[in-house]
């Protein structure tokens, strides 16, 4: 299992040309100091010989990209505090796309994730650093990120977590389809039913020529009301949302979601 400190070799920035959200960024406008925001490190990377680049989830600001001067240094109060599923309060500024980190602390109050519940988290933040725009604010999104954390380190089911968390995050960034009525009839989806969801529009009617996941309308309404305990519901909602994500991602792979498969099926 990986440790924390291995998070940049699961989770890559977006390579150029892939047409991810995550490319996308609304720049600040005027320079600015933020201080005390909750935030967490997402993923970081060297910078120069001592410092780092450090992606950070803050709850009103969004995603934002901060340049950890220094932090590589031995004894430097930064190197022991930017890991990853730590809550921060953390101070920066700056106008432009990457802003300059002024300080980080270390809130408590979580417990540490551990084997498989650490991958889980590997994922959401690999999900997060691909799909959100950076300086989009999400604060519900944040909420529901740190929620998540709690229930993976509490050994709650890691893929009823990881949907709930996965659907969370397609609402939230505008892209998530209509799983409670078909597209084709306006009807309400019938659960005894077969669907397929068109992942641009919402679900509609499946028919002999569909070559996407095919789930049946309980599936889908039982997704919408975020209930998973059906075993029927837990395999269909995986696959769905693997299909869903994967549209969303323009073809960019997950490293982490390779490994989970790999290990769990999750």
């Amino acid at each position: 299992m990986p440790d924390q400190a291995k998070s940049d070799d699961l989770i890559q920035a977006p390579e150029p040309g892939v047409p991810v959200a995550a490319r996308r960024s609304r720049a600040p406008t005027r320079d600015t100091r933020v201080s005390g925001q909750p935030g967490f490190v997402l993923h970081s990377y060297p910078y120069k010989e001592t410092s780092l680049i450090v992606d950070m989830f803050t709850r009103d600001f969004g995603r934002v990209g901060v340049v950890a001067k220094g932090a590589k240094r031995p004894l430097s109060k930064l190197r022991g505090v930017l890991q990853t599923f730590q809550p921060l309060s953390v101070s920066f500024s700056g106008k432009l796309e990457l802003r300059t980190l002024i300080d980080a602390e270390w809130v408590g109050g979580m417990l540490p994730l551990e084997k498989t519940a650490l991958l889980c988290g590997f994922y959401l933040n690999e999900l997060l650093v691909k799909l959100l725009a950076r300086d989009d604010k999400h604060p519900a999104l944040f909420d529901h990120y740190v929620s998540t954390l709690n229930q993976l380190a509490h050994g709650e089911p890691p893929p009823i977590v990881l949907r709930k968390f996965e659907r969370a995050l397609l609402k939230e960034t505008g892209v998530a389809a209509d799983l409670g009525r078909s597209i084709t009839t306006r009807a309400a989806v019938e659960p005894g039913r077969d669907y397929v969801v068109d992942p641009e529009k919402g679900a509609r009617e499946a028919v002999p020529a569909d070559v996407w996941p095919v789930v049946l309308g309980k599936t889908l309404l039982d997704m919408e009301r975020e209930d998973y305990g059906d075993p029927v519901t837990q395999a269909q909602s995986k696959q769905l949302m693997r299909f869903l994500l994967a549209h969303h991602l323009g073809g960019a792979p997950l490293n982490t979601r390779q490994i989970l498969i790999d290990l769990m099926q999750l």
